[in-house]
């Protein structure tokens, strides 16, 4: 995707070759900036801090995470220390736990001397895989959207309702959810988004809304509770969103919030989709709500709020009254029964265990 004339990635290897570049999603919308990652540290606090979030780039960061710490000490010791090191930094998106797995069953086989740039190869390999996996995940899901202006609003935008941040800058580029829909719009397609806030974090107004800014799709910024009402007034034609990790029957984990969207959805008879890669499948994992851990975070991203001031400053202002507790759980799990399909990069699956199995056969 563009930024200004210009295309970016979220991540990418330095011209040292060794460190990387991303885009410090902190700041967004109000500054763009640019930090690089030096040490295995710096990749750990990138991820648990937010700087880089979205499950497919997450995955992707620590990938490169393992490579710089190859370059430092190559031993199977460091590689186990540095696993857990960086798996413990988000509990809850599986991308993270896959892709450090690639890392280390590649790895452990080899001599050492051969680890560093063997590491550096798989991880731009995983970043390249993410890509064209959400390609094809828009591809698939422009399906449904072209199905819609065809047939139930012909001449007419087709409303989508999305929540948090399933876009470029949760992924490499492109992104899960926002792939249809700016496919749709490249294709001239009419759409027009619904942008949830997405509290605690605002990761839809902040990093949803600016994305479609400056990619030119009409949308308006809603908050959390407003969905519900639109749904009730024939305003959403379909919602849909990311995810974080999917169960082998097709419950999916996503930003805190995802399964009061889902169930008014289902309520109202608005197409509910997921889009996912792959790789966010958890084939380990049967009943979302009682096997997914569901990460806890700061309070303060609850009591606090981060944004621009009067006077142009990036502040952040307490908005709950001193000594008031917040509870932070950061995401749901919203079940199989409520969602309409998956789309992956194979096509679109009924959010089942059948349906899993049979667009994934060689996955299981």
């Amino acid at each position: 995707m563009k930024v200004g004339n210009e295309h970016y990635r979220t991540i990418w290897l330095n011209k040292d070759g060794r460190s990387v570049d991303i885009i410090d999603q902190r700041w967004l919308p109000h500054e763009f900036r640019i930090v690089t990652l030096n040490t295995v540290d710096d990749v750990a606090i990138a991820i648990r801090d937010m700087w880089v979030r979205g499950a497919p780039l997450i995955g992707v960061t620590a990938a490169y995470g393992v490579a710089i710490a190859m370059t430092n000490d190559p031993s199977n010791a460091h590689l186990d220390k540095i696993w857990h090191q960086l798996h413990e930094t988000r509990p809850t998106a599986i991308n993270l736990r896959w892709a450090l797995n690639e890392m280390k069953s590649l790895l452990e086989p080899l001599p050492e001397s051969d680890r560093p740039e063997a590491a550096y190869t798989r991880a731009a390999e995983i970043a390249a895989e993410d890509i064209e996996l959400n390609r094809s995940i828009g591809r698939n899901g422009l399906e449904v959207i072209r199905e819609i202006a065809s047939t139930k609003k012909p001449g007419e935008p087709v409303n989508i309702l999305t929540h948090c941040n399933a876009g470029w800058l949760a992924t490499v580029d492109y992104g899960t959810a926002t792939a249809p829909i700016y496919m749709a719009v490249e294709e001239g397609i009419k759409v027009h988004v619904y942008i949830d806030e997405t509290r605690p974090r605002n990761q839809g107004a902040q990093l949803t809304a600016w994305e479609m800014n400056g990619h030119g799709v009409p949308h308006t910024l809603i908050v959390d509770n407003a969905g519900g009402h639109l749904m009730q007034h024939g305003q959403v034609d379909m919602v849909i969103v990311g995810t974080d990790r999917t169960t082998a029957q097709g419950d999916v984990c996503n930003k805190i919030g995802t399964y009061l969207k889902a169930l008014a959805a289902y309520d109202n008879d608005v197409p509910f989709y997921v889009a996912l890669p792959s790789p966010t499948i958890d084939w380990t994992v049967m009943d979302g709500v009682a096997e997914i851990p569901i990460e806890e975070r700061n309070s303060d991203e609850v009591t606090f709020v981060q944004g621009r001031a009067a006077d142009g400053t990036i502040a952040t202002v307490r908005v709950s009254p001193e000594g008031t507790p917040g509870a932070n759980p950061a995401f749901d799990v919203t079940p199989a029964r409520l969602i309409t399909g998956l789309i992956t990069e194979r096509g679109i699956a009924k959010a089942s265990a059948e349906g899993l199995k049979s667009m994934f056969p060689d996955r299981r």
